[in-house]
């Protein structure tokens, strides 16, 4: 049905007096801003034959994943234009949340399973690093670069090797690469103990190579860790460099990507579009949404945590992001065009980690000699900014700073009574790996059955 066409005669509760139809009326699903999170799920959502309304209040891809150029950076943090040595605008493409893609990582195999691949490049970012007592060292993932790693002292390398040779060789089900030990009953911290790892070694393993967010592995069953370690190691033999890919051009690529997908399948964009409410029955369920005097329904809505009323989402802390604009690579990271380094929380004595990803001319997101480098973390004191320090430190001369604090938000249930499935607000990380355990989550929940991730990651499909 075209705008401005009257619409029949609804058998839901309510309906706006005198509205009109929103686009053709009718749909499926609604989904509300294009962050990525949203863009996946609407593409994975059409591709299943589902009729997909996806609107958005701003007037570009992205939402909160969104890659700007110099001039809408500057006006979106100052208000101002960019001065000219900083080169031309467009030759920036600067996300707004930073994040690198795990290779052989979940992200991977839903673009692959999507086939969002033929959209997009990727390319491999050259160093993974961790910072211990002041320094920034790369972090080793192999028997031979533990055995060289400055990491450690010399027997606690040894038995570091012996950690990756089993872990490397270790198969659920294959009982024979056990030596006896149940990974699903021990804990992480009591497999540490079994090789004779120090808690500085542990601390490095747990948070610069399986990517954990917290402690809370260390008492967790060890499986949990051993698989995210095998991930890791899987994702740097692929490319050599590091586990990393990420899209030429910045981020922003990835929504836009399954935007397309989602369009291709029949799916209705409607950018600059804002939702003034959303449109529920007696019970509370939703029906559809409402854009000033138009409305379109469906029998669920899905979107980020902004769309929603705030009896449905909680807020569960902020995060801060410093967004810095260099001329010259992070020293000690062996000239790196592109690097991420992980700063455990336990070496700067906090509760969160923090992460400094850097990326260039190499991916196409900064003029040459130009780089961008964001420092993050999770807010745990009043001087958001000041928990940055070590990561900023890191950066020595800075060109241009933004600064940014950001609320974290996430649902207050699953959504299947309400049918409102909302997703999470973009953590501190700088991978992407708790992203796409949320779209899973989200999937999982809107169509009771697991998204089929039964796809081999090792593909040349993203290779550089």
């Amino acid at each position: 049905m075209s705008e401005g066409e009257e619409a029949p005669a609804p058998t839901f509760d309510w309906i706006p007096a005198g509205g009109e139809s929103l686009a053709d009326g009718e749909y499926d699903a609604i989904v509300l801003g294009t962050g990525l999170t949203e863009c996946i799920i609407s593409g994975l959502l059409s591709v299943r034959g589902l009729k997909v309304l996806h609107m958005d209040r701003n007037n570009y891809y992205g939402a909160e994943a969104a890659s700007l150029n110099l001039n809408d950076l500057f006006q979106k943090f100052r208000g101002v234009q960019p001065p000219a040595v900083l080169g031309r605008a467009n030759d920036y493409n600067v996300d707004l949340i930073p994040k690198f893609i795990m290779a052989c990582g979940n992200l991977v195999k839903i673009l692959l399973h999507t086939k969002v691949t033929r959209y997009l490049n990727f390319k491999v970012i050259d160093g993974s690093y961790v910072y211990k007592s002041g320094r920034i060292l790369k972090v080793p993932a192999t028997p031979t670069e533990a055995l060289n790693s400055s990491l450690m002292g010399m027997f606690e390398k040894r038995r570091f090797r012996k950690f990756l040779i089993y872990m490397s060789e270790y198969e659920e089900n294959n009982p024979a690469t056990h030596e006896g030990r149940d990974l699903n009953r021990i804990s992480m911290r009591r497999l540490f103990e079994e090789f004779g790892l120090d808690d500085n070694t542990a601390s490095f393993v747990g948070h610069a190579m399986a990517l954990r967010t917290d402690d809370t592995f260390m008492d967790r069953p060890a499986i949990e860790t051993v698989r995210e370690l095998q991930l890791y190691c899987y994702s740097l033999e692929r490319y050599g460099k590091s586990p990393y890919i990420y899209p030429v051009y910045g981020l922003g690529g990835l929504p836009e990507g399954f935007s397309r997908l989602c369009a291709i399948h029949g799916g209705v964009y409607m950018l600059n579009t804002p939702v003034d409410e959303l449109l529920t029955d007696s019970t509370g369920q939703v029906w559809g949404v409402r854009s000033g005097n138009q409305y379109a329904r469906a029998s669920m809505v899905i979107g980020d945590p902004s769309y929603f009323p705030s009896h449905k989402v909680r807020r569960v802390g902020q995060v801060v992001r410093s967004i810095c604009v260099l001329d010259h690579p992070i020293a000690n990271t062996e000239n790196a065009e592109s690097t991420q380094v992980v700063i455990p929380a336990a070496q700067v004595n906090r509760n969160h980690d923090i992460y400094v990803c850097m990326v260039s001319s190499a991916h196409e997101v900064a003029p040459r000699g130009k780089f961008v480098a964001i420092v993050s973390t999770t807010v745990e004191t009043a001087n958001p900014l000041n928990e940055l320090r070590p990561g900023i430190e890191l950066l020595g001369s800075i060109v241009e700073r933004f600064d940014s604090v950001s609320d974290l938000y996430e649902p207050t249930d699953d959504g299947r009574s309400d049918r409102c499935f909302i997703s999470k607000s973009y953590d501190a990380t700088s991978h992407f790996e708790t992203t796409s355990d949320d779209v899973l989550s989200l999937y999982r929940r809107i169509l009771g059955e697991e998204l089929d991730m039964n796809i081999s990651a090792d593909t040349t499909e993203t290779d550089d």
